[in-house]
């Protein structure tokens, strides 16, 4: 077949689009998806994630402009007002940390050395280590000029943060545009979505999916908000029984990092037992301080919360650790932060997707399905 007649067999031949079907296998075609899709999320980071974040928001508080506009407020005003709101809290959140994170990177060299120096009541094996690198810096600072002169690169951390905050601020400025546009709309996408949809039951099933999405993830955010301010008030009192310095900013960290699942707690750890062990003087402090942040943390994942949020919201432990792995990989920190609203958006529109159902309840905790009764009949037939 020539080159012309294969422009033109598709149009030509009816079976053709059948034939390459089944000359390309299905697996083949969902991998390049798949592919393609990865690829997207990481190349069009800068773009996707304040849209993502943009749009989660919007969701999150569209029942509150909704509030608001039922009893004659227009959605521009409820729109600035949660714009402004917002504003406030991040910069108040901003300004709280900001005076600690500067000091500790003013006294980085002090802490390292305080850190060597408790080091070395654990172990002696770090002291060749900390030998040699004196060494190199004596060797650097020498001014014989028979020993050779080595330069290292020494960035500096400050530095690079500074360096990223310009982005990152074009990032939260298009982020809250976005949601001001997606609130003073109102409810004109639900409209449009009624318009482009054929039938009566296909609009009523896009509509119903879209306002319960709405409410779960108001009523995620604010659950967990809740719980992660009161886990941020027993960390801020335990650091202050334990005579820690700038114990609220402690429950502060313990609030913010808690909207990151596993890896915002292990953070929170990491830093307490840092701090501890350039605090005290006696070094055991620092594993003890350790030990009750996470007992704080662990209560707080295991008992309050799966207690206080709703069957409808419990997700399936295994898929939102891949989730938020995945997430991390691909956005850093935002999307540890996006991973569990999405999931949650993602678990509700599978209710109202008939092909979606065997996704959601995948996505699931098998506690919502009372599932365990079936499996279990079904390994005694099996082992049996």
């Amino acid at each position: 077949m020539t080159d012309e007649q294969m422009r033109d067999a598709p149009a030509t031949d009816p079976g053709w689009g059948r034939r390459l079907r089944h000359v390309v296998p299905r697996w083949a075609v969902v991998g390049l998806f798949i592919y393609a899709s990865v690829f997207l999320l990481s190349y069009a980071q800068t773009l996707l994630v304040p849209i993502v974040f943009g749009i989660l928001l919007a969701l999150i508080f569209s029942p509150i402009r909704r509030f608001f506009s039922r009893r004659g407020v227009p959605s521009p005003v409820t729109a600035m007002g949660i714009m402004m709101l917002l504003f406030i809290g991040l910069f108040v959140l901003m300004g709280a940390l900001a005076l600690p994170v500067t000091n500790w990177i003013e006294r980085a060299p002090q802490i390292m050395y305080d850190v060597r120096a408790q080091l070395r009541e654990i172990s002696g094996a770090l002291d060749a280590v900390f030998e040699a690198n004196e060494r190199i810096q004596s060797l650097m600072n020498s001014s014989d000029a028979d020993v050779q002169t080595v330069q290292l690169d020494d960035s500096n951390p400050a530095l690079s943060m500074a360096m990223l905050v310009p982005g990152m601020l074009a990032q939260i400025v298009f982020t809250f545009v976005l949601l001001f546009f997606l609130l003073a709309t109102g409810d004109m996408f639900h409209q449009k979505i009624v318009h482009v949809l054929p039938t009566f039951k296909d609009k009523r099933k896009a509509m119903e999916a879209a306002f319960d999405i709405e409410r779960k993830l108001s009523r995620y955010l604010l659950t967990i908000t809740i719980i992660n301010a009161g886990l941020g008030v027993v960390i801020g009192c335990l650091m202050w029984l334990f005579g820690m310095p700038g114990a609220p900013v402690f429950g502060l960290i313990g609030f913010l990092f808690n909207f990151v699942p596993y890896v915002g707690a292990v953070g929170g750890i990491i830093i307490a037992a840092a701090v501890a062990l350039v605090s005290f003087d006696w070094v055991w402090w620092s594993p003890i301080i350790a030990a009750c942040y996470f007992m704080a943390t662990f209560v707080e994942g295991q008992f309050v919360t799966p207690t206080f949020v709703g069957k409808s919201l419990r997700l399936n432990t295994v898929v939102v650790f891949v989730s938020v792995s995945f997430w991390a990989w691909t956005w850093s920190f935002i999307g540890m932060i996006v991973a569990i609203p999405v999931l949650v958006a993602v678990r509700t529109l599978c209710n109202y997707v008939d092909s979606l159902q065997g996704l959601g309840e995948f996505l699931s905790d098998k506690k919502e399905y009372g599932a365990s009764e079936p499996v279990d009949e079904v390994e005694e037939r099996v082992s049996s």
